[in-house]
């Protein structure tokens, strides 16, 4: 039996979530600054022009996480280029490539540029805040939240009836629990159950609901009984809200699933034809919301996507979105994501 589940994704849901909620992500971990934008005007994210501006072109830079023009309140100069980055490990490098992104960001752009980091790994001690220049020996300054500073009262956090608060959740107990998948398990379905008791609109549950699955990665046994209690838990009062998810997602995959597991199990006379059907729409389910996802990133990073793009992820399976999905971290175009 696995004692580990599959290396957790990180990059990928925090981009997602971020791109959906981006005024409670700035009130919940840079609250300061939120206070500084006018939210009466739009935010516009503008990190999938980046591509074509240079930044991140060398092979050993990532492209900056998100990078979201936003108007400020009473300012003569208003507006401004507030610069992401979501790090999930202790990386030597970080402080100088958030200098660097900081800097040719606000090059191409022509605006003045902020810098704000969550620092989302396991290290309590691990903290930069600074880039010293050894040229000229100027310090370049930014601003970084600790998600560890965050996660003293899981209870406030289960509380909570914020979408960045849970999120903060679900990646805490992933880091606790990587190396006991059954605990991960466990974990991943009370907080699904968070999840859908919030009764936030289907659009959020959805954004959601796909970021803890690609978080909270799981053995593919304990990840087919996870879809059976999400199944059984629709039939809950406080369930309810699956409903919109499932028409969305998974409604094609499962009904195709029921239909040719009842079909074989007609033929054969076994029950075991209706739950492996059953498990096959499952899986369908989840590849195309996994596909859904991984279209809206790579929309935000690289732009309108082509017709064969859509078409090739229409077509995926669990196991190619991964691929892609892993591939997108370091990539700089759509070919190296595909290739």
């Amino acid at each position: 039996m696995l004692n580990t589940a599959p290396p957790a994704r990180y990059d990928l849901p925090w981009k997602a979530v971020v791109a959906h909620a981006f005024h409670p992500f700035m009130d919940f971990y840079f609250p300061d600054f939120s206070a500084r934008i006018d939210w009466r005007q739009r935010p516009r994210f503008r990190d999938k022009e980046l591509s074509g501006s240079g930044i991140g072109a060398k092979p050993d830079l990532m492209v900056a996480d998100l990078v979201v023009e936003v108007v400020l309140r009473g300012t003569r100069l208003r507006k401004m280029l507030v610069h992401i980055e979501i790090q999930a490990h202790r990386d030597a490098t970080l402080a100088r490539r958030v200098h660097d992104y900081n800097y040719r960001i606000g090059k191409a752009y022509g605006l003045p540029v902020v810098s704000l980091v969550l620092l989302a790994d396991a290290d309590p001690n691990w903290r930069p805040r600074s880039f010293r220049q050894h040229v000229d020996g100027r310090t370049f300054t930014f601003t970084a939240a600790k998600l560890l500073d965050y996660v003293a009262n899981p209870g406030a956090l289960e509380a909570s009836n914020g979408p960045i608060a849970w999120l903060t959740l679900v990646h805490w107990r992933t880091l606790q629990t990587q190396r006991d998948p059954g605990k991960r398990y466990a974990a991943k379905l009370h907080l699904t159950q968070l999840l859908f008791k919030r009764r936030w609109k289907p659009r959020r549950i959805i954004v959601l609901f796909n970021a803890i699955n690609w978080m909270m990665t799981l053995p593919r046994p304990l990840e087919q009984r996870f879809w059976r209690a999400i199944l059984r838990l629709e039939k809950e009062h406080e369930m309810k809200l699956l409903n919109p998810l499932e028409q969305m997602f998974f409604d094609d995959g499962i009904k195709q699933g029921h239909e040719q597991g009842y079909k074989r199990g007609r033929q054969e006379g076994r029950q075991e034809g209706r739950q492996e059907g059953r498990e096959e729409g499952l899986e369908q389910g989840r590849a195309e919301g996994a596909a859904a996802l991984l279209e809206r990133v790579l929309e935000q990073r690289f732009g309108p996507l082509p017709q064969t793009v859509r078409r090739k992820l229409a077509k995926a399976n669990a196991a190619e979105i991964e691929g892609w999905t892993d591939a997108l971290a370091t990539a700089q175009s759509l070919k190296q994501v595909f290739k």
